[in-house]
């Protein structure tokens, strides 16, 4: 029996039900199936200590929901934990709404825990060369690691747009990449990532079975099929070990690191979105966390009147 199964049969007949319909309708995986078990377990659990029950919903109210995410704070849950257990009980009180098993979604009203703002994770960009430069064998596994690398970093792609490129989306030295909302860009490629994928490409068949017929850039060794998303976090963590860096690395690191570079080296934060993909400039902006020390280098290079002495106003 597996873990999922065994976590519906522990579950009453009402939670049952809701984890059945995440599967059969929604098409969850076992694993997030299993974290909505465990967020309705862990509020059932609290409810039975206040005399309430997830089999009882009608006596079910907002302060108990309050009272819930209260204890998980006491607990020193993470803010943005807090607010996924809130979504599996938002979920969860919908559909039985929806199939009027209550008539009021005690959840109604309750906003997500505000979330801290972080900043994303980047690399310098000493460490950014040095992962591109990481020691690899010059065998076609080697060669297809670091080409991918150039293209997360040189060129700024999502690791779904680089692991979804096919042999005829690289012209040269641009690429035409399919982004959110199936939206295609032209997006061009550095001269270190031009040479790096025509290097892999001329042994690119190493990795090709029988029929010939795949058509992706990049191809696991195991099957010869497209290269999956957990491959390629693999193969960007052991560059980072490989290049020496203190802690793994992902594949949005990488890209983090393209917009960072831009911004530092004056790109406008127009022509960055553009690069990047994003619908919104305030998606951007995330990537705006330069210092103001290097703010006002830039400030007093670039600006005509920076430097300028005069004591007038205009």
């Amino acid at each position: 029996m597996s873990s999922t199964n065994a976590k519906r049969n522990e579950a009453g007949e009402l939670v049952r039900g809701f984890l059945a319909f995440l599967t059969v309708e929604k098409g969850y995986s076992d694993a997030t199936i299993r974290s909505y078990g465990t967020d309705l377990s862990q509020f059932d659990e609290f409810l039975k200590r206040v005399k309430r029950s997830l089999e009882k919903p009608g006596r079910i109210n907002r302060d108990h929901v309050r009272g819930f995410l209260a204890e998980m704070h006491r607990r020193s849950l993470s803010k943005a934990s807090m607010g996924r257990k809130l979504s599996s009980l938002r979920a969860y009180f919908k559909y039985l709404l929806r199939h009027k098993f209550i008539e009021k979604d005690p959840t109604s009203g309750i906003r997500n825990p505000k979330q801290e703002k972080r900043h994303p994770q980047f690399l310098n960009v000493d460490q950014a060369v040095s992962v591109m430069e990481a020691a690899v064998d010059p065998d076609p596994e080697g060669l297809r690691d670091i080409a991918l690398a150039e293209l997360l970093y040189g060129s700024g792609l999502r690791i779904s747009e680089a692991i979804g490129l096919d042999l005829f989306d690289v012209d040269n030295d641009v690429i035409r990449v399919v982004g959110k909302g199936s939206k295609e860009r032209i997006v061009p490629l550095s001269d270190s990532a031009t040479q790096r994928i025509k290097r892999y490409v001329q042994q690119r068949h190493a990795f090709l079975k029988d029929d010939h017929s795949e058509q992706a850039l990049f191809i696991g060794v195991q099957n010869g099929n497209r290269l999956n998303r957990r491959q390629a976090n693999r193969i960007v963590a052991k560059l980072g070990r490989l290049a020496g860096l203190p802690k793994d690395i992902s594949p949005h690191m990488l890209r983090h690191s393209f917009a960072t570079h831009m911004l530092e080296a004056g790109a406008d934060l127009r022509s960055v979105q553009e690069l990047l993909g994003h619908e919104n400039l305030k998606t951007t902006q995330h990537y705006t966390h330069l210092d103001m020390q290097h703010i006002m280098q830039v400030y007093d290079q670039a600006h005509p009147r920076a430097n300028d002495d005069s004591d007038g106003e205009s």
